[in-house]
């Protein structure tokens, strides 16, 4: 499914709500360019400060039944809020475990795929964190040790399955299948014998191959698999240079940002990369893109406000979404 993911840059002094009840306001602290799904909802990005955040699917998770008194951010700008407001993982870490922040489930009223996600964070400094919902609380795994995510099973499941392998302290060979466990286990081996890079273009060479190999690739849909879908693009960051990396499988060119060239200060406008239209293989965008970020009309600007509130709409509403649902799917289901 394509999500046409464009580019975004948010400069500093965006107010923000939490896409549920509103109660959680903030004003952006830190710059950020972030990839969305359908210009509505944050799934990828990096901060002016080099903290990153990434979204993928994970089948498992459970986000429970928020109460209204929680602190509540809905999945569409859970990972915004990360990047508007912290530094560092240790700063995500610990706001994170101190306001047990509740998600707020987006609803798919089609009764097809809900998403259900799981975040990475990272920072300049090379700490890493997981961030899981499996009980409707959050579980932090905090680590710089932890440099891999893919999707199931949960995160301490795979830390033990990948024990098994040759290499990360098992006998078993390098697992080569499309499961996210064995892709989990490639992509370790792989970043676990790399060679220190000495240049930035050797660094995102070898990270882009790893990538690839424990990609999803092309083929015919499995029925019922979000997380089994094909990779529809995949990003390189430089945390320390501050350059944001993008390649899309569909609409094959590499583009790249270079946070030197950005003005990210208060009042310098939102300004959107359109990457569905311009990535074409002959004459599209390719290369430096820092320069061809520009303004959002008034009319895709209403839409997307009217969309933004649609969701917050859902979220709010989702447990009567949730019955009216399941009711047509037991009448559409009776024979």
């Amino acid at each position: 499914m394509d999500l046409l993911t464009n580019l975004w840059k948010f400069p500093r002094g965006v107010e923000r709500g939490d896409g549920v009840t509103g109660a959680l306001t903030w004003r952006a602290k830190y710059g950020s360019i972030v990839a969305t799904a359908f210009d509505l909802i944050a799934t990828d990005g990096m901060n002016e400060e080099g903290f990153a955040g990434h979204i993928l699917w994970l089948t498992e998770s459970d986000y429970g039944n928020p109460a209204a008194t929680d602190t509540q951010l809905s999945q569409a700008v859970w990972l915004q809020y990360y990047l508007d407001n912290f530094a560092t993982v240790a700063e995500a870490v610990e706001w994170t475990r101190n306001s047990k922040v509740a998600i707020s489930q987006l609803f798919d009223p089609t009764g097809h795929f809900v998403p259900a996600l799981h975040l990475a964070i990272n920072d300049a400094t090379g700490d890493s964190a997981i961030i899981e919902y499996v009980d409707g609380t959050p579980t932090v795994y905090h680590s710089r040790d932890y440099k891999v995510m893919t999707n199931s099973p949960t995160f301490d499941k795979q830390l033990e399955l990948v024990k098994q392998i040759e290499g990360l302290g098992g006998e078993k060979p390098l697992p080569g299948s499309t499961l996210a466990s064995d892709r989990f286990a490639r992509a370790l081996f792989y970043v676990e014998n790399q060679v220190q890079p000495e240049t930035q273009l050797e660094g995102i060479a070898a990270m882009f191959s790893i990538i690839r190999n424990a990609a999803q690739p092309f083929r015919i849909p499995e029925p019922g698999k979000p997380d089994a879908s094909q990779t529809i693009w995949q990003v390189v960051l430089d945390l320390t240079n501050k350059r944001y990396v993008f390649e899309s499988t569909t609409r094959p060119n590499i583009v790249w940002v270079d946070f030197a060239g950005v003005d990210f200060s208060e009042g310098s406008g939102t300004r959107r990369l359109d990457l569905t239209g311009r990535m074409a293989l002959e004459g599209g965008l390719a290369g430096n893109v820092t320069e061809e970020f520009h303004e959002v009309d008034d009319f895709t600007t209403e839409v997307l406000a009217t969309g933004s509130k649609a969701l917050q709409y859902i979220a709010q509403k989702q447990n009567e979404f949730a019955a009216l649902a399941a009711a047509v799917q037991k009448l559409v289901g009776t024979k």
